[in-house]
């Protein structure tokens, strides 16, 4: 799940290289992505009204319940 979010991260920024991506695993399968890029590039992660970083959590849910587990995405800043 965090080779996901790593790649579409990437193809979103400027600055590739900036973008830091971490997993921790929790509780009864859940799983904590926290998601850091360059401070220029967080309005492309995040997108407009907060659609780019919907559509993300949105995928990231998807492969979670393929997996059967639980899966947060967390956009630091």
């Amino acid at each position: 799940m965090k080779e996901l979010i790593e790649f579409i991260a990437k193809s979103l920024v400027e600055n590739p290289e900036a973008v830091v991506i971490s997993e921790e695993e929790g509780e009864e399968g859940s799983i904590l992505i926290k998601l850091a890029a360059a401070q220029e590039d967080m309005g492309r992660i995040i997108g407009k009204q907060g659609r780019t970083a919907k559509a993300m959590r949105t995928l990231l849910n998807g492969k979670a319940t393929r997996e059967n587990k639980r899966a947060t995405l967390q956009i630091l800043e």
